[in-house]
């Protein structure tokens, strides 16, 4: 057990720590907390999930900022071996420091403390908790239960180009050719190095740590997953072939596993780490196949450096993943009623992304890297066409690397527009009704 003594340094020395980046290093305001904040009108538990380093520590302390509050972070190897009778200490220690009328509580990575849902269950009856964690299954199991209908999640993505520029402090428009230039520059970068908000700080390196983190610890070792060597192995696969169709049956013989079960659990395994996302082949079947084919992409476009990729030979792929990031922060932030797939037919003709709201298809996505009409692919302008045509859908978007049109075919109009200007038109109207 812990004395009072020693959770109380601990709880002060985190707090000055995080005061301190506050006060020299350089924050902006994440662009998810207006709508993040919503959820902490009344009290609640907020749980903000994501992939490590992206920011989720900072962005509770943002939005409690102002407001008395009181903040512990478990992972901290002080606190290793804490148990659930420590916790009532930490909360006698939160009310000696705050006072008693303390309303305000952020648990950071509480997830390996046990029992630490039914504490945090008893705060929520008086005071708005904000839990983080790097892992969507945070809220299964025990947590689920104890908090059924008494929690919002909320997943924060890495730096989006917006908040890259506004982090960099360059401006979001590009008006002369100057302007243009620096904009594409600083797009090169992050399409190559991602959008993690310490590798500005600590530069690549700290990429391939966070890599390593989520393999050997959410990964093998929250798993209990004894060949470790061919989860590396198989994710070393996938990071290879991102934005590429896979199977299961292929990762099969290449991590030299005998059960597409275990495959199919290691994948999960991934996700719910925030290595990787998962696209399904759209279906008007309601059942789709387990192992049927799907299409993988990294949650942040850095990961292709430990994988030792060069952004010129790879960057119509890397264009591509960006994409579905971002189509996934807009689920996030501001659209949860969104269903995002790939759609491919029996004749190979493939559209990047669908976007589906509710019965509707909302929209069409082909991405490709050109940068004039000559170089655009005349097979991707009529899978759209078909797209369009199968889904009566009228909205097809062409993203290009530097090209802007409208492209007229068989009386259906397909807009070109450039990655830069799509990454920075972001639509924040929300369709949360039903959330």
């Amino acid at each position: 057990m812990f004395s009072k003594s020693v959770l109380r340094g601990i709880v002060l020395e985190q707090r000055e720590e995080m005061e301190e980046i506050f006060s020299v290093e350089r924050i902006i305001e994440r662009e998810a907390k207006a709508e993040a904040r919503k959820f902490l009108k009344y009290p609640n538990i907020l749980a903000i999930l994501g992939a490590r380093r992206c920011g989720k520590s900072i962005f509770a302390y943002q939005l409690f900022r102002g407001n008395v509050f009181a903040y512990i972070n478990f992972d901290d190897e002080r606190l290793a071996g804490i148990d659930a009778r420590d916790l009532n200490r930490i909360l006698e220690v939160f009310y000696e420091i705050y006072g008693r009328n303390l309303r305000n509580i952020i648990l950071d990575e509480p997830q390996n403390v046990p029992k630490w849902e039914l504490f945090a269950n008893r705060l929520r009856r008086t005071k708005k908790v904000i839990v983080t964690g790097s892992n969507s299954q945070l809220l299964s199991g025990e947590l689920a239960t104890a908090l059924t209908g008494r929690h919002v999640t909320f997943e924060l993505y890495p730096f989006s180009f917006r908040e890259v520029l506004e982090f960099l402090g360059k401006p979001k428009e590009a008006y002369t050719t100057k302007e243009r230039s620096e904009l594409i520059a600083t797009l090169r970068d992050f399409l190559e190095n991602g959008g993690l908000p310490e590798r500005f700080k600590f530069g690549r390196r700290i990429i391939r740590e966070v890599y390593n983190d989520i393999i050997t610890r959410d990964i093998v070792r929250r798993g209990k997953i004894k060949k470790e060597v061919e989860v590396k192995r198989a994710a070393n696969f996938l990071i290879s072939n991102f934005s590429n169709e896979f199977t299961f049956r292929s990762l099969k013989s290449i991590a030299g596993v005998k059960h597409l079960s275990t495959l199919s659990k290691w994948i999960e395994l991934m996700k719910e780490a925030y290595l990787i996302i998962v696209l399904e082949r759209f279906s008007f079947k309601i059942k789709k196949p387990t192992y049927a084919p799907k299409k993988v992409y990294l949650i942040d476009t850095g990961f292709t450096t430990t994988a030792g990729y060069r952004i010129s030979e790879n960057i119509g792929r890397l264009m591509e993943n960006t994409v579905a990031v971002e189509l996934f922060r807009r689920r996030s932030y501001w659209h949860p009623n969104w269903e995002i797939y790939y759609w491919k037919d029996h004749q190979q003709r493939e559209v990047d992304f669908i976007v589906k709201n509710g019965s509707e298809i909302r929209q069409l996505i082909q991405v490709t890297y050109a940068t004039g009409i000559d170089e655009i692919d005349r097979r991707e302008l009529k899978s759209l066409i078909k797209a369009g045509e199968i889904f009566n859908c009228k909205n097809m978007l062409l993203i290009t690397w530097d090209y802007e049109d409208k492209i007229n075919i068989k009386n259906r109009i397909i807009k070109a527009t450039p990655l830069w200007k799509w990454l920075l038109s972001v639509n924040t109207h929300k369709d949360r009704a039903t959330r």
